[in-house]
């Protein structure tokens, strides 16, 4: 708020003066009586001089006095450019470290090699390792033939392949160790043992076609010779015979009842005989128990190995479990040994340039001291592209967006611009001293001569209005206020509850972007109105052809 200095005294307040104060006074009322004409006239004459001839909007400098710089908005580009460091760093940086203690046998690279992932790097002696993978799966073999046999003490199976006959127990009921539950016949081939003169079985051979003839029906069937007895014995007729086996495939109406004989090469047997079962086997239970369940019904056929009942019990339950707990522990323990193995061959876990190598073959590495375990075998970068990092403070976060081009520039690489995007605006935000910045990572495709370590600065282009109309940022005051003069076409829009200095108003303006001179004004003032504003705001030129030095002094309180 302006006012005018007042020049008398308030309420015509009567001073004190000195006895020599005092006699002066009473001459100069003396001198004010006889000339008071003449002084009149003269006082008149200086005030008419000081309206004809001293500039508008000017007045002689008071001790408080404000000096206003004025200027007419102009239209420009405004650019708003956000600025700030940061240090160039590789897009990714690994250090290779050992996790197991050895002599390195192999490291068949240099620093500057480029290095694809999984490139063996480093090959540690692993003898000890490997030994104890091998006493890890044997103790897991153990386990398992255990596990197996707690399940076979559950379940019976059946040795052989062929046909359920039958089965002796039904659900629920109690078995004992060793009591016959079910059979299971092997019928597909039948059996027919014969004797044949000795002389004759002597040139049979495995495999010859056989004529088998059954008793009673006479009908023929095909077959062959399984085997041929190796000595001759004494039939009961005194004659020299052989046994011979011919097989016969049974499509399912073959049994033990009935008999048959055969003829091989044209000799005939020396009698017939009742046809055999292949393979037959009678299933007992290898534990006592309750039978939980039949796996499968009578007349099925079954292959080697089949579940046929189901055997529970508490104990048989448990046995299972603890066998399947040891299992699962053995086969972890060969996990991890085959890791622990793994990690004698060191391999590169990024794509990159070896860019250090601290350790050769014939060095020993895991070692337990302090500085084996904060140095690095070997040091690489993934140089595909660099990146940089900025901490943008909290008031201008909120400009910075995903896709943003930023201009890249260095010290250590003179007279050259390099082009980056914004990659990630980060929601984790660091407070230190009330202030909270946010990391802000930036990355650079075509980085020349950049090298990772090099500090750069990085300016991000945040919003830009082109044919603006705009006015030294200085102008604007807390409120979105400038002040103008009085004779403004926009001085019509002043605020009333704004106490101006004579000669001005201010007015309430609409503002867009801004830079470090410059704010545009997107309503509340146009090309022809004047702005004022204190000459102390002004930082430097802010480049206004139209006078922007003209000053004006006003009065103030």
């Amino acid at each position: 708020m302006f006012k005018k200095k007042q020049q008398e005294d308030k309420d015509g307040q009567n001073v004190a003066l000195s006895p020599g104060a005092a006699a002066s006074n009473k001459g100069a009322k003396a001198f004010l009586k006889r000339n008071w004409k003449r002084i009149a006239a003269g006082a008149v004459v200086v005030v008419v001089a000081a309206a004809l001839f001293l500039p508008r909007n000017q007045a002689a400098p008071t001790s408080g006095s404000v000096n206003y710089v004025q200027v007419n908005p102009q239209r420009r580009e405004i650019v708003n450019v956000f600025s700030d460091s940061g240090t160039i760093t590789a897009a990714n940086t690994y250090e290779v470290r050992p996790l197991v203690r050895g002599t390195v046998l192999t490291a068949d690279f240099s620093e500057g090699d480029v290095v694809q992932a999984g490139d063996v790097l480093y090959t540690i002696d692993s003898s000890d390792a490997a030994n104890s993978v091998e006493r890890a799966q044997i103790s897991a073999n153990q386990a398992e033939r255990s596990y197996e046999d707690a399940l076979n003490a559950s379940y019976v199976r059946s040795d052989i392949g062929g046909t359920v006959v039958s089965i002796r127990v039904a659900p629920g009921d109690a078995v004992t160790a060793g009591q016959e539950v079910a059979t299971i016949r092997d019928d597909g081939t039948v059996l027919l043992t014969l004797n044949f003169p000795a002389a004759d079985a002597a040139a049979f051979v495995p495999g010859q076609t056989a004529q088998v003839t059954l008793d009673g029906t006479y009908e023929t069937l095909a077959g062959s010779v399984r085997s041929v007895s190796g000595a001759d014995t004494l039939s009961d007729g005194n004659m020299l015979v052989r046994s011979v086996v011919i097989a016969v495939s049974n499509s399912g109406s073959l049994t033990s009842a009935q008999a048959a004989t055969a003829s091989v090469g044209g000799v005939n047997a020396l009698g017939s005989a009742r046809f055999a079962y292949q393979k037959e086997q009678t299933l007992t239970a290898a534990a006592s128990g309750t039978v939980a369940a039949l796996c499968v019904q009578p007349g099925a056929v079954v292959d080697a190995g089949s579940n046929i009942v189901q055997l529970t019990s508490d104990s048989l339950d448990r046995q299972v479990e603890q066998a399947a707990d040891s299992l699962r522990s053995a086969q972890l323990s060969v996990e991890d040994a085959m890791n622990t193995l793994d990690n004698y061959t060191i391999t590169a876990p990024i794509s990159g340039t070896i860019i250090q190598k601290n350790v050769q073959a014939g060095e020993t590495v895991g070692n337990e001291s302090a500085a084996a375990s904060t140095t690095p075998m070997c040091i690489i970068h993934d140089l595909r592209y660099l990146e940089m990092t900025l901490n943008v403070d909290e008031l201008q976060i909120l400009s910075i967006k995903e896709g943003q081009d930023v201009r890249i520039t260095a010290d250590a690489v003179q007279d050259k611009t390099f082009n980056g995007v914004v990659t990630n605006v980060s929601s984790a935000g660091t407070t230190t001293g009330g202030t909270t910045t946010y990391p802000v990572t930036i990355r650079i495709d075509d980085f020349g001569e950049l090298l990772p370590g090099m500090n750069a600065t990085a300016e991000i282009e945040v919003a830009s209005a082109s044919d603006a109309l705009s006015i030294p940022s200085a102008a604007v005051i807390r409120g979105n206020y400038v002040l103008i003069t009085a004779d403004s076409p926009s001085a019509a829009n002043a605020d009333p509850s704004m106490t101006a200095p004579e000669g001005y108003v201010y007015v309430k303006v609409q503002t867009g972007v801004s830079d470090n001179d410059n704010i545009q004004i997107t309503s509340g003032l146009t090309e022809q109105d004047t702005v004022a504003y204190e000459s102390s705001a002004l930082p430097f030129s802010y480049g206004y052809s139209s006078d922007p030095g003209m000053a004006v002094t006003v009065a103030g309180g």
